[in-house]
């Protein structure tokens, strides 16, 4: 592993990406989420037991490896707390050594939950959110007045004057909600937050910059997917920060030339949760099969994930804006068992040939996948231990993948588990 890698979905998310972060934390110093909130859900199976972190970075279940929550994550502290009880009720320890918190990182308040609960419940145009107050808290951190940053809630009487300020200029909306939300009860439960959380808060981008001229072993981990991204992803359908690549140095404070190696985390497949265009859909027998044989229901939210063929015209765009190094092609075995697998090279609109993937929703909406059919290997590949081993067809699948792309792929997940993920060396 190079010094500095960069993890990041190259889909719609649920790629598999805390999996094989945790993978590659085995031998990395410190593990950094770069953006994204609660609304992530990374699940990493050791042994018999399954973990699923939100928060958290995935390198928390490796001993010695030093965890940092960065500036351009936004946090629910009730919800972190909860996460780090849980862990430490199964024996993982957290805490302020293994545990940093970006002390510019925005905080999720009550009225952000009940904001966005509030407009997906009286907009006809649902973007399908999962409710956590994310995209309202990114709202109020650009709006500048409004963000409230976790050095904010340390300096407790500036955090009692945003607050109000916030209370104030929010008094339409939470009226219109009906709850009764208060400012004492808040002020309450989060001077106890901050004691809590002090320990944990540092400037992380001069903790990282010091790492880094340390040679370190880094890992910066991303949540969501690139076609998730806010300015570059399936707009308005979109998650509310960058996923891509250009998302890690904003969201971490460090130079672009910082980074050794970006990988990108695809499926076999394709999936997506909640609204939006998705051109490689499958009819729904395939879909309903495909989700039940690959277990796709989000982690945070339990929803059920639509599935589609692997989109490699969509692929290709991610690539191309993240930069990928590498690739990791992760649930390989749910196609075990197909004779056939449909690949998409292309999107066709009114019998033209498109030759970017497209800004335009309505476009994207109209387009016709071109698909490429390739053989399926029907042979069962969890049991595989090392790449070679894979079935010929199987590694020629990946293969083609790899020449489409123009990236090499790296590494192969063949099941939920560490040992169940083959490095192609």
């Amino acid at each position: 592993m190079s010094n500095t890698t960069v993890v990041l979905g190259a889909q719609w998310g649920d790629e598999g990406k805390g999996k094989i972060t945790d993978w590659l934390a085995e031998k990395a110093d410190i593990v950094a989420r770069y953006q994204g909130g609660g609304n992530a859900g990374h699940t990493i199976v050791i042994g018999e037991e399954t973990f699923v972190l939100h928060l958290i970075p995935s390198g928390i279940l490796r001993s010695g490896t030093q965890c940092v929550i960065g500036n351009g994550v936004v946090i629910a502290l009730e919800e972190l707390f909860e996460e780090i009880d849980l862990l430490q009720q199964r024996s993982i320890n957290v805490d302020q050594q293994n545990l940093l918190v970006s002390s510019r990182a925005h905080l999720i308040l009550p009225y952000h939950r009940l904001a966005e609960q509030w407009q997906e419940m009286v907009d006809s145009n649902k973007i399908g959110t999962t409710l956590r107050g994310i995209g309202p808290c990114y709202t109020d951190k650009m709006n500048r007045l409004a963000g409230i940053r976790v050095a904010d809630l340390l300096e407790f009487d500036l955090f009692r004057k945003k607050l109000e300020y916030n209370f104030d200029t929010k008094s339409h909306i939470l009226d219109q909600i009906g709850e009764d939300l208060r400012v004492d009860d808040i002020l309450e439960a989060y001077r106890a937050y901050a004691d809590r959380l002090r320990p944990h808060v540092i400037e992380t981008s001069e903790f990282l910059h010091q790492a880094i001229a340390d040679g370190k072993q880094l890992l910066l981990e991303g949540a969501q997917g690139t076609l998730l991204d806010i300015d570059f992803g399936t707009y308005p359908y979109v998650t509310s920060s960058n996923t891509t690549a250009g998302g890690v140095c904003t969201g971490l404070g460090i130079s672009p030339r910082a980074i050794d190696k970006i990988l990108g985390i695809a499926k076999a497949y394709v999936t997506r949760v909640g609204s939006g265009p998705f051109p490689t859909e499958m009819p729904p027998d395939t879909d309903e099969e495909i989700r039940q044989i690959g277990a796709e229901f989000g982690a945070t939210t339990q929803r059920p994930r639509r599935c589609g063929w692997q989109d490699l015209f969509a692929l290709r765009y991610a690539s191309r804006l993240n930069g990928l190094t590498g690739l990791v092609v992760t649930k390989i075995d749910v196609l075990d068992h197909l004779t056939e697998i449909q690949v998409c090279v292309g999107y066709r609109k009114n019998g033209e040939q498109l030759h970017a993937f497209p800004s335009s929703l309505s476009v994207l909406e109209e387009c016709q996948p071109i698909y490429e059919t390739l053989p399926g290997w029907q042979q069962p590949t969890t049991e595989v231990q090392n790449y070679a081993d894979l079935p010929s067809v199987a590694k020629g699948y990946l293969d083609y993948i790899s020449r489409f792309l123009d990236v090499p792929v790296s590494a192969v997940s063949v099941g939920p588990r560490r040992r169940q993920t083959l490095a192609r060396e």
